[in-house]
Order: structure tokens, then sequence, then C-alpha cells
């Protein structure tokens, strides 16, 4: 057997071994449940945030990432689930919660800024989630490697 037929044979063999060794989606651990991520960084995917999704399963997430603590502001525009939008300090701390907030298709939607606290970290979960958990200020947000 010549070496290129040998590899032609090993070749579905090493790509199916390449695929399962692909990423796992980003997670962060609240209260003991883990939820799957998508990370918003740049100021494009915040701003379109969860926009335009009809549905986000009960184990996801969107978690906005910033490079520094600031009072943060968020809106519904444009989403079409009712969402729970968590505030979290630079550690990872809970400071502040806009729960069930409505989606809004209007052109002029109401701000959320979860009390105002200074945060790093904003995610947003399916409305209900932070009530499920029993969730409270202080709380700690495992975050992933960013």
């Amino acid at each position: 057997m010549t070496l290129t037929s040998c590899l032609r044979c090993l070749a579905p063999l090493i790509l199916l071994a390449l695929s399962a060794c692909a990423a796992a989606p980003p997670e962060v651990e609240l209260k003991g449940e883990r939820f799957r991520i998508e990370i918003a960084r740049s100021s494009e995917e915040q701003a379109r945030g969860l926009m335009f999704r009809d549905h986000l399963d009960d184990d996801a997430g969107m978690l906005f990432v910033y490079n520094a603590m600031a009072p943060r502001s968020f809106w519904m525009r444009n989403c079409r689930i009712p969402l729970d939008i968590l505030f979290f300090d630079g550690g990872g701390k809970l400071v502040g919660e806009a729960l069930g907030v409505p989606p809004c298709n209007a052109s002029q939607c109401p701000s959320y800024n979860g009390g105002g606290a200074p945060a790093q970290y904003v995610l947003e979960l399916n409305a209900g989630t932070a009530r499920r958990l029993g969730l409270q200020r202080g709380d700690a947000l495992t975050l992933p490697e960013l």
C-alpha cells in the first residue's frame, strides 16, 4: 500500500476525529446552572443583540462584554421574545436586573438600566429564568475565558 492510498483511507477518520474536537459553544454558570451563550463584543454585535429572534433555548443566552465598568442601558427594539436582562460588575457579581422585559416593535422603545449600577457584563436570558433560579444581588456569574 502506498502512502497516498493509506492517506486516502485515513482521511475520513481524521476528519471525523477533528469534527469531534470542534469547540463547544462558550458557557456561563449562574446558581449552579449552565447556559450556552453567544458573546456580543463589538458595537455592531451589541446593537443587534437578540433582535429578530423568534426563540431562545431555555439553556441559552447572550453575554454582552464591555472593556470597563459603566452604567449600561438596553432596549428591546425588534426583539420578539421577552427577556431577563442581568447586569454584572467586573468580578461577575449581580448588580442589577430588568426582569420579564417585553418585546418592542415600536419606533421608540423604553430603555432598561437595571437600576443604573455600573456593569461590565450583561446577560440576556429567557424571561422568568432569574426568578426560577432565585437570583439576588451579589450572586456570582462564572464567566468563560474571554
